[in-house]
């Protein structure tokens, strides 16, 4: 009998509409730098594969991760071609950008979502981000469905080691065979979660959404097709 729900956040209930190398372009532009969104884009993604895993503490990380993430940037801007941008001031105004919720939008079926599930599960945020994720969830109206928000920097581990979930579920209370994990990755979600003894759900975007989600639940346990 699942008790608890743990949702993954970025491209699962949350995502960037105009996409990371936009806004990459805007702060540079806002500079005197003009580089290509795409070109961004590519370098962000390839970039963040190739970044270091941050090191398994016993909780928060000192800088809440700030120094990966100015890491990750000056990597990203060795990528681009020649340009006169202060990188300390450009890491700021990009750090500063994604904390806004203003950049970030809900996928339409998150808020039907979450409504339909709150009251039958408790529910909860398990992510691979910092604090500034407490932030944007307040600022798009999502903080009061969960009852805790748990993400990396603040527990000194990533998914998906499992330990991430195993700190989730002590916070919860609730042994791992009670417990689904709703994300979009394959390894860091569906793996992680899979190999901390949670039940998991595949969330294939744009194939599936989380309304596949509610009617799985209602189907196997306690929603009724009215709720």
């Amino acid at each position: 009998m699942i008790e608890v729900l743990f949702f993954d956040a970025t491209e699962t209930l949350i995502y960037i509409p105009k996409g990371v190398g936009w806004h990459y372009a805007q702060a540079a532009r806002e500079m005197g730098a003009m580089l290509e969104p795409e070109a961004l884009n590519a370098a962000f993604k390839r970039v963040f594969r190739a970044m270091p895993v941050r090191p398994v503490g016993e909780g928060p990380r000192a800088d809440d991760d700030r120094g990966w993430w100015r890491e990750l940037v000056f990597r990203v801007l060795d990528l681009m071609p020649a340009h006169a941008l202060d990188r300390e001031i450009y890491f700021e105004r990009v750090y500063e950008a994604f904390a806004d919720p203003g950049i970030w939008d809900l996928y339409p079926d998150t808020r039907p979502a979450l409504e339909a599930l709150a009251g039958h599960y408790r529910l909860g945020v398990v992510s691979n981000f910092d604090g500034r994720l407490h932030r944007l969830l307040e600022g798009l109206g999502l903080k009061d469905f969960f009852e805790q928000v748990v993400v990396s920097s603040e527990t000194g581990v990533d998914k998906p080691d499992a330990r991430i979930f195993q700190r989730a579920l002590e916070r919860f209370g609730v042994a791992a065979e009670k417990a689904m994990h709703v994300g979009d990755s394959p390894a860091h979600d569906w793996e992680g979660a899979a190999a901390a003894g949670l039940h998991v759900f595949q969330l294939h975007r744009p194939e599936s959404s989380l309304t596949e989600l509610v009617t799985a639940l209602r189907s196997s346990r306690s929603l009724r097709p009215g709720d």
